[in-house]
């Protein structure tokens, strides 16, 4: 589960993952059941819930994959590379694919249950932040990986794309919220 370095290894945390699945699972209905209890209606709690855990249990996992560190970490510096598609052609399919999941999760259910994130634009604006964030800090940290430009591109890709497929039920959402009357007696969305 860790090196002789202290750090989790990436079967460290693909087993931690696979045990926290039925603590994510347990989660949804008793956020729920809280929920209710505060007089949400069911249908909205439920969804709130399951949007919560999936946006924590589909994203925290392969964040903490970017920060592996390599088998230089500490003694060397990553490198940078800030020309767009220069990496891609070197990436493993399981590189490409990874970097596409890592906000998924987030694209897809952060406007179901966040509704300033019920737009592609600013799904992508998140991608991209956490992503150039995750860069950031694998250089700093010295981590002996490469901080990519085409890492980011995937990242953010990969949660707009999510947002698009989950647009109908956003947009659901959206549709339905209900409304109430400001001070000027404008009625708005909640």
């Amino acid at each position: 589960m860790m090196n002789e370095s202290g750090s989790l290894t990436f079967m460290g945390i693909a087993l931690l993952t696979i045990l926290a699945l039925p603590v994510a699972m347990a989660a949804v209905p008793l956020l729920a059941l809280l929920r209710r209890g505060f007089g949400l209606a069911p249908g909205r709690a439920w969804r709130t819930s399951l949007a919560e855990v999936a946006i924590v249990y589909g994203t925290v996992p392969f964040v903490l994959l970017t920060m592996v560190p390599g088998p230089m970490a500490g003694q060397v510096d990553g490198s940078v590379s800030l020309v767009p598609l220069e990496d891609l052609p070197t990436m493993t399919p399981i590189g490409v694919v990874g970097n596409l999941l890592i906000f998924a999760a987030a694209g897809f259910f952060g406007p179901i249950r966040f509704r300033v994130l019920r737009s592609v634009g600013r799904v992508l604006v998140l991608g991209i932040a956490g992503s150039v964030t995750i860069e950031t800090l694998q250089h700093t940290l010295r981590l002996d990986r490469v901080s990519s430009i085409d890492d980011v591109l995937l990242n953010a890709g990969g949660a707009t794309v999510a947002a698009i497929l989950s647009w109908p039920w956003w947009r659901q959402c959206t549709a339905t919220a209900p409304s109430t009357a400001n001070s000027n007696g404008l009625v708005r969305s909640v």
